[in-house]
């Protein structure tokens, strides 16, 4: 059981609220308005805004279209088939592994997941609030889900509950926001039939309640509060409802006056109007959101482009994907935009394949990765590669509904021991078809990113990710 003192955050919280008690329930902008009342902010100030708010914009976007998708908070949606080209909740999702994803509200109370031991030889269990801090607080590699357990989740501002013992509760986990996402990824062993049905069998034993429904009671009913719209994508709250989300997501998460990433971002926007605890007020100041717009989607251009880097990666690597005080803008940034939620390196890396030629990859053309076997990513658990449309990170819709190769999607060695992986638009003349992923021949740019699961993190020093050569 873990141990939990009186949380810094909430400190932070209550000081920010003493300091502008007087003001109201609404909290009055202090930055200098034109005419018309928009707000007059330097172009500097716009792209600090932005970049200091895309981790919670796609975040907030991810995690309230599944909760949508899902019927709401408080529910459990176990994969048990593989994905497919249809999902649109998530950039550059995956097909190589199940989710369970639970969509949880902690504000009236904590709500418990149940665990059962898996058979797969790859599970973990990550965290993420809309600050898109992430946690796994459990894991095969760390030879966890060997036998049931039940996990309780409670934030700062859950009520009815400070955090005490629970009989039967095996680990007390305090998250970083009321509204979170809690993702079971686990290896389904697809081209093992008897394995896949058992591991199929053991996710329906996955279930959430809520305290008092443990107890044997009812769940206790939350606050109906207005939730703003998602966006079709992370730009459209950019242009549509930046500063209504943004006051939003103050309300549901917890800052540590300690972490500069957090003041800055309180700093950013207390001009603004926008503080932790306040009412949103729409008549308060206006922004100019067309020019939010077009720096965001600037600033999504020069991030995307990181991803020809391989050296800029694998310098962000260690950083991506981590707790509060773990990363920087920068790597919390980049994962944003590339696609917002992730497993830390300990647990899986996702090397970029880039051209041999340099020029992006293109769907007007044919590829074909080679790896010998020496050259195959140095894995503990399974490595697969995807490919992707690279405006939007979504699988590119084929008949065969085939997205990546590897473990779980099929691939076939050749006699040497490597590999040959061909992205045609047709399949070339004696290419196992496991080997073959389809692409539609038109002008698209295109991404194939590598997951390698619970990575040899000593032989990654060295090992260099393949290139894709042009045919």
């Amino acid at each position: 059981m873990k141990n939990y003192k009186f949380p810094i955050s909430v400190l932070l919280t209550l000081f920010v609220f003493f300091l502008s008690c007087n003001a109201g329930s609404k909290q009055k902008a202090t930055v200098q308005t034109d005419e018309n009342g928009y707000a007059v902010l330097t172009d500097e100030q716009i792209e600090n805004i932005v970049k200091r708010s895309y981790q919670y914009v796609a975040m907030y976007n991810v995690n309230n279209k599944f909760a949508l998708k899902q019927g709401g908070w408080n529910t459990l949606d176990a994969d048990t088939k593989l994905k497919d080209h249809t999902m649109r909740e998530i950039a550059r999702p995956n097909n190589d592994s199940f989710y369970s994803t639970c969509m949880l509200d902690l504000r009236a109370e904590p709500v418990i997941l149940f665990l059962p031991a898996f058979s797969s030889k790859y599970v973990s269990l990550m965290v993420t609030a809309y600050d898109h801090y992430v946690d796994v607080p459990k894991a095969t590699r760390n030879s966890d889900f060997q036998q049931p357990e039940k996990i309780l989740f409670y934030s700062d501002r859950t009520e009815n509950y400070n955090g005490e013992p629970v009989e039967g509760i095996d680990e007390i986990y305090k998250t970083t926001g009321d509204f979170i996402s809690a993702v079971l990824r686990i290896m389904p062993h697809a081209n093992e039939p008897d394995r896949f049905k058992k591991i199929v069998d053991e996710i329906g034993n996955i279930k959430i309640q809520t305290l008092a429904e443990y107890n044997g009671g009812e769940a206790l009913p939350a606050k109906d509060i207005p939730i703003p719209e998602v966006g079709k994508t992370d730009l459209d709250i950019f242009q549509n409802n930046l500063l209504e989300v943004m006051q939003f997501v103050f309300n549901h998460i917890s800052f540590d006056q300690n972490d500069p990433e957090d003041r800055a971002v309180l700093e950013a926007y207390k001009p603004l109007g926008i503080i932790p605890g306040k009412e949103f007020d729409p008549d308060a100041i206006k922004i100019d959101s067309k020019k939010f717009y077009e720096v965001a989607e600037k600033v999504q251009q020069e991030y995307l482009g990181k991803l020809s880097d391989p050296n800029l990666i694998k310098e962000m690597s260690p950083k991506m994907f981590k707790k509060k005080g773990l990363t920087d803008l920068e790597t919390i940034l980049t994962v944003s935009i590339i696609g917002p939620i992730g497993l830390p390196m300990e647990e899986a890396m996702y090397p970029n394949v880039t051209s041999s030629d340099g020029k992006p990859l293109n769907a007007m053309n044919d590829y074909v990765v080679k790896m010998t076997k020496d050259e195959l990513p140095p894995d503990q658990a399974f490595w697969s590669l995807t490919l992707y449309d690279k405006a939007n990170g979504f699988f590119i819709p084929n008949d065969r509904k085939k997205y990546s190769v590897g473990e779980n999607a099929g691939y076939k060695l050749n006699a040497d021991g490597g590999i040959e992986i061909y992205i045609a638009a047709k399949k070339p003349a004696g290419v196992p078809d496991e080997n073959w992923l389809p692409i539609n021949r038109k002008d698209e740019d295109i991404d194939l990113i590598l997951r390698v699961y619970v990575p040899d993190l000593v032989k990654m020093e060295s090992w260099k990710a393949p290139t894709a050569e042009k045919l």
